[in-house]
């Protein structure tokens, strides 16, 4: 049995295993102050190429995405979000829970536009509707696919002129990054947004998310807000460590090259078989429509995920590549489909 299902099956690269076992015996400071988690913000900070933001080590996107939208916005406020948004459908009303409203925009590649941001803030206009004050998005989406730079440049610009915060989700930002198409780098988002995140655990590591906040309003007292919220670890060098392997070199982004160059040798096959997809491919999430009569075959040697019927006959399912993917579980489900091809 092969999985596609996700993207966080596996534990962590060797090379982040490594330096948690050298490692293991050293008495280190605790919550974050350790000095792997500050060679870690250094790394990432010259990856960035820029020293005047914070970051700060959280041990999951759920609980990232939490303690951002409720810190940053004051009660009566709200964030935009694309209809398929992780905060809207994955995260059992995570945001709602701390008082705060999604707005969402329907949206079929799972992006947000300036236009859908100009139809919420038009309909929202006095004191009796929460207010709009963030909008959301993902990179990559929950669809797969990636904003490029003049589109986050131009949800930039609305967000500035509006007076809205902008906040990246990087839960899969190393496949957005490495993806044939982006023409985005670190620097380019760190410049165009509020606040985003640096995904750790679909990427390489056991857990973990940096959080990196680029607005200078936003940094004060924040990790008051993160203990709040519990998301203060003591053992915080845990994380430090992980993404002190991922950014000292580029193996954050090799690993994202990987996930994303095994999605490919799918998707080719699937196109070359006659299968059509919901989005074009592009990351390491593939979303193939694929006939019903099909699936059960498929299920008895591989795991997938089942998303929605494209129609009576057909269903769009969700295969996934990871940086610990297999050339041979490639293999396996290509040469499924090429002898139950079209």
């Amino acid at each position: 049995m092969y999985s596609f299902m996700n993207d966080y099956s596996e534990g962590a690269h060797p090379r982040i295993l490594e330096l948690l076992s050298k490692s293991n015996y050293e008495q280190n400071t605790g919550y974050g102050e350790d000095i792997h988690s500050n060679k870690a913000k250094d790394y990432i900070k010259k990856h960035l190429r820029n020293e005047n933001v914070d970051i700060h080590f959280i041990p999951g996107g759920t609980q990232t995405n939490l303690l951002v939208i409720s810190s940053f916005l004051r009660p009566h406020q709200c964030i935009i979000a694309a209809e398929t948004g992780h905060v809207n459908v994955h995260e059992t009303g995570a945001i709602e829970a701390t008082g705060h409203k999604v707005v969402t925009v329907p949206s079929k590649d799972g992006k947000v536009t300036p236009s859908a941001i100009e139809q919420v803030l038009n309909y929202h206009t006095d004191e009796h509707m929460v207010q709009p004050k963030m909008v959301y998005i993902s990179n990559s989406t929950e669809l797969g696919t990636i904003y490029k730079k003049e589109e986050l440049s131009a949800l930039h610009q609305i967000c500035k002129s509006k007076g809205l915060l902008l906040f990246l989700d990087g839960a899969r930002i190393g496949s957005a990054l490495t993806s044939k198409p982006n023409n985005l780098e670190l620097p380019d988002i760190a410049g165009l947004v509020d606040v985003f995140y640096i995904g750790g655990t679909k990427n390489g590591a056991l857990l973990g998310e940096a959080l990196v906040i680029c607005n200078q309003k936003l940094k004060e007292d924040f990790r008051y807000l993160i203990k709040q919220k519990g998301a203060l670890m003591a053992k915080g060098f845990v994380t430090g460590i992980q993404f002190e392997a991922l950014f000292q070199d580029n193996l954050f982004f090799e690993l994202g090259s990987h996930a994303n160059e095994m999605a490919d040798k799918i998707a080719l096959i699937l196109k070359e078989c006659g299968y059509s997809f919901y989005t074009e491919p592009c990351t390491n999430q593939l979303f193939p429509i694929l006939p019903n009569s099909l699936l059960e075959k498929l299920s008895k040697g591989f795991l997938f995920s089942i998303q929605f019927k494209a129609d009576d006959q057909n269903t769009v399912v969700r295969f996934v590549t990871s940086w610990a993917t297999t050339l041979e579980s490639v293999d396996a489900l290509s040469n499924f489909f090429i002898k139950n091809s079209k």
